[in-house]
């Protein structure tokens, strides 16, 4: 198992489109720091306009920190195309070259290599969200310097001092590869179900984009099912910079996130046992 997951992780990475996630995230985030550093101040004041008349707002408040959830919050919209890039690619991909009944000549079963092909994404999906981590959080504090954050919702208003605010960073990270997680374990299901790479990724997409705006509708018939959507449930790393933090709601995420998964994954061996492979 861990030579075919090494297979799998070269194959990964031998490709320059691979790579191209990486160069995005990091050209998006550069493009918002750089906004922010020439306009970051008329942003705040204005994001700010009806606070200031009720508090006295003092200290670095344009920090990397209020960068970082900038970032974030327009990124992690964007990164499921970047995931199903290499997910939706890892069975239609072999399919599509011919090389599938190949590997299948193997002494290696099916669900072996599903198992493979979602590690091999799931490391792949770890390290994007590193990689937006660094470029994110660390090169924002170095631009912008550290201080308290301030997050501005629809219906309050809350200030996280700067000593509190790190660890919150890293669950929300670590929420984010989960989230994504489910994205790829998604897209290598539509993968098994087509010969190319193109369908699962487009369809992967197409999905979250349907669901995310039915998670977002305000009306009665959707807000019976948004519970049961899985991108209602993504954005549960926002819970984090809420004070107090709502475990039990981000738990209750985790645990959908994660049997998405779980049933995704299952799917895909059911369906890749008995799929006859033709070329």
């Amino acid at each position: 198992m861990i030579q075919l997951l090494r297979i799998e992780l070269y194959k990964i990475f031998r490709r320059p489109r691979t790579y191209i996630s990486f160069g995005i995230v990091t050209a998006i985030t550069f493009v918002i720091q750089l906004a922010m550093l020439t306009d970051g101040k008329g942003f705040v004041n204005f994001a700010l306009s009806g606070v200031n008349e009720q508090f006295d707002i003092q200290g670095n408040i344009l920090n990397g920190y209020l960068i970082t959830y900038i970032i974030l919050q327009s990124l992690l919209i964007h990164i499921p195309l970047l995931v199903a890039l290499v997910a939706g690619d890892a069975l239609a991909g072999e399919a599509n070259l011919g090389t599938l009944r190949l590997l299948l000549t193997k002494p290696i079963s099916r669900p072996k290599i599903v198992m493979a092909k979602f590690l091999s994404s799931f490391i792949y999906t770890v390290l994007l969200i590193v990689w937006l981590a660094v470029v994110a959080l660390f090169f924002s504090l170095l631009l912008f310097g550290k201080g308290d954050m301030i997050n501005l919702k629809s219906d309050s208003f809350i200030m996280i001092l700067q000593n509190d605010v790190m660890w919150r960073y890293g669950l929300a990270f670590a929420f984010a590869v989960l989230a994504m997680t489910t994205i790829a374990s998604m897209s290598l299901l539509l993968s098994a179900f087509a010969d190319n790479s193109i369908g699962p990724i487009i369809s992967t997409m197409g999905i979250v984009v349907v669901l995310t705006i039915l998670s977002n509708l305000e009306l009665p018939l959707f807000t019976i099912i948004k519970p049961y959507l899985l991108t209602t449930h993504m954005i549960g790393w926002k819970g984090f910079f809420d004070d107090p933090v709502p475990y039990a709601a981000i738990g209750k995420s985790a645990v959908v996130l994660v049997l998405y998964t779980v049933g995704f994954l299952l799917l895909t061996v059911f369906y890749f046992n008995k799929k006859d492979i033709k070329s």
